[in-house]
């Protein structure tokens, strides 16, 4: 069986790619049998990357460290632009560049590089290594790398940091904090990936006339809510059936969350009192199954709050049985195994797991993975469900193999309770439309938005209060 996912908002596009090296390099090469010369590609990203750096020394001095494959030959283009303009420019590069592009853009290099110095210019550029390093950064260019993180530069990384992995984001050497980031052509995956992506500081694209085609991986656009139709009512909007269970906190979060993100109608499911449930949430204490039979709803959420016992159980069995698009979160995905899986009615599911239940269903479902992107692109194939992979680098993956990453959200969103307001928001937009791809990035973006507008130090409570606002300012 294969989940039904359409992508509402054609959000596989080329022009938001995010690459592998071999994807990249293909590209390269593609462009070069097309007629570009591999000297010409390197002038377009080296001038296109100068522009950048010129802009942000704003006429101060500059450092480039160039190390010796193409990254640095970059680097020497990067250097010739700026001497060139009148910019005060010094080139370190421990060793002379290998490759015979890299040698041509050494040549026309009208200053003398020093194989050793201190960084004390204002601004700093790392060409050292680009995509596709796949060893420890040892020797001198470690030291580079540890004195530009002791320096006090403007620090900026050309494509990729040059201790990183690219499709990884494997750490491989000393990893400066850096203040900007330049993607040369087309996105690579450590640009969203811990821990690399916390030290990249702003990132931007740097196009340099690439035909990227399409990708199985892409950088997520930020979404735009409408208004209901005219003749919207509140079924029409999207019933959606919340799932408590042994404590009641969590799915209140949850349920103030999917009240204010699109579904017309939300409904607690639960056996306890909650008095201090908001007037506007109904809360039935039916059956479970009778209430589950209620054919209007159109999305349900089980695992916040929901408890790992026998009764929790049951609970989760009789969800997945009951054939309606569902969110599984938290205590859900401790319990989930293949076989409970395996007998579930036919119908989309979505799963939201943080980094510990993201490892917890790996065991149970047996995929292993280097890296997090991978893990959830492999998870949402073997279980043939929907991967919201939360966190810092928060990762989409469908059954079908393909993936999506998404800008950093706030810091402040690593407190109790957030994760119960996103469970909220990805089932309300399912609810609503019923595109499980579509319901999880929105869902992000609503959970960024919404931690932004509530400003630092805010509870579970405050960001679920933020969505209103945060709907209407993607609105």
């Amino acid at each position: 069986m294969v989940t039904a996912i359409a992508g509402g908002r054609g959000s596989w596009m080329a022009d938001n790619a995010v690459l592998t090296v071999a994807q990249m390099r293909a590209a390269e090469e593609a462009a070069m049998q097309n007629g570009v010369d591999e000297w010409e590609l390197m002038l377009t990203a080296g001038r296109a990357t100068a522009a950048w750096v010129a802009r942000m020394a704003a006429g101060r001095s500059v450092t480039i460290l160039c190390g010796p494959g193409n990254n640095g030959g970059d680097g020497y283009v990067i250097a010739e632009t700026l001497r060139a303009s009148g910019h005060d420019v010094k080139v370190v590069a421990p060793v002379d560049p290998k490759g015979e592009v890299a040698q041509k853009a050494r040549a026309q290099f009208a200053g003398k590089p020093a194989r050793t110095g201190r960084i004390d210019k204002a601004v700093v550029v790392d060409c050292l290594f680009g995509y596709g390093l796949d060893r420890a950064v040892e020797g001198p260019f470690a030291d580079l790398l540890e004195e530009m993180d002791r320096s006090d530069s403007f620090r900026i990384a050309v494509d990729v940091p040059s201790a990183i992995a690219s499709d990884s984001g494997e750490v491989l050497g000393p990893l400066p904090r850096y203040d900007l980031t330049l993607a040369l052509g087309a996105w690579k995956r450590a640009h969203f990936m811990m821990p690399a992506m916390a030290r990249m500081g702003e990132t931007r694209l740097v196009p340099i006339g690439l035909d990227i085609g399409s990708t199985d991986c892409v950088l997520s656009r930020r979404p735009h809510f409408s208004a209901p139709e005219p003749d919207s009512h509140k079924y029409r909007r999207g019933l959606l059936a919340i799932v408590a269970g042994a404590m009641p906190g969590a799915p209140l979060l949850s349920s103030k969350a999917a009240m204010r993100s699109g579904a017309g109608y939300v409904k607690l499911l639960s056996d306890h009192s909650h008095p201090d449930a908001p007037a506007e949430l109904v809360v039935a204490d039916d059956p479970l199954d009778r209430a589950l039979a209620d054919e209007r709803i159109d999305a349900i959420l089980i695992g916040p709050g929901l408890g790992r016992d026998d009764t929790a159980s049951r609970r989760l069995s009789a969800v997945l049985a009951a054939g309606r698009p569902t969110v599984l979160d938290a205590d859900a995905l401790h319990m989930l195994t293949p076989d409970l899986l395996g007998a579930r009615a036919e119908t989309t599911l979505i799963m939201t797991p943080h980094e510990g239940e993201l490892s917890k269903l790996c065991n149970s479902f047996g995929v292993e993975s280097a890296n997090k992107l991978d893990t959830a692109s492999r998870l949402a194939q073997t279980s043939d469900t929907v991967i919201l992979a939360k966190g810092p680098d928060t990762v989409l993956a469908s059954p079908d193999g393909r993936s999506m990453v998404f800008p950093r959200g706030s810091s402040w969103l690593s407190t109790a309770g957030t994760g119960d307001v996103l469970a909220g928001l990805v089932a309300s937009r399912l609810a609503h439309h019923g595109d499980a791809v579509r319901a999880a990035e929105e869902g992000v973006w609503l959970h960024h938005e919404a931690a932004r507008l509530a400003g630092p130090g805010f509870t579970a409570g405050d960001l679920a209060d933020a969505v209103r606002t945060a709907v209407a300012q993607l609105s």
